[in-house]
């Protein structure tokens, strides 16, 4: 997000999280359309989402078409796309304040799981040179707002947050090109 003009309102923890997913339908649409950079049209659908979700004409979507992927997608580590020795990751640890439910699970195969541990899953994928597939991107983006707000976080400046569940500095302000993005781990 750029940053605030002199004598601008200050940024809170929501407006972090909602400029990342406008960047991230952005990235979506431009990914899904096979565009190897952003277009006009792509920049509009994220001002259109980021204005919305500023005066509230837009909420971020529900983790029920999150969980209805997880019958679709093809079932192989949210990390690498392993197909073998799976098990369940909670995607924000629970340890870190992720909650032990079924919206927070992922499956990872049993290295990628064990080497992550109770890091943030998006600075351990940044420590390994990767930025996020989408989907799973978008499930962080949509747990990150669910467990900041019981916090009263989200209308907090970030150095003014509690302890947060997640890494904030982690959150992608700033896309790649669409050219170096992924849907998901495995083709569709």
């Amino acid at each position: 997000m750029p940053p605030p003009e002199p004598g601008a309102p200050r940024r809170t923890v929501s407006d972090l999280l909602r400029w990342s997913y406008a960047n991230l339908a952005m990235a979506h649409a431009a990914l899904v359309e096979g565009a190897t950079r952003y277009a006009p049209r792509h920049y509009a659908i994220r001002s259109k989402i980021h204005a919305g979700l500023r005066d509230g004409t837009m909420s971020i979507g529900p983790l029920a078409d999150d969980e209805r992927l997880k019958l679709v997608l093809p079932i192989a580590c949210c990390y690498c796309g392993a197909r073998e020795n799976l098990t369940t990751d909670h995607l924000i640890a629970t340890s870190r304040g992720g909650p032990d439910a079924g919206d927070n699970l992922v499956w990872a195969c049993r290295s990628c799981n064990s080497a992550k541990g109770a890091r943030d899953a998006l600075a351990w994928l940044e420590r390994r040179g990767e930025f996020p597939p989408l989907l799973l991107l978008r499930r962080y983006l949509k747990l990150a707002f669910q467990l900041c707000a019981p916090l009263g976080a989200l209308e907090q400046a970030p150095e003014e947050a509690p302890q947060l569940p997640i890494e904030l500095a982690r959150v992608p302000q700033k896309y790649p090109a669409p050219s170096e993005l992924r849907l998901w781990v495995t083709p569709l």
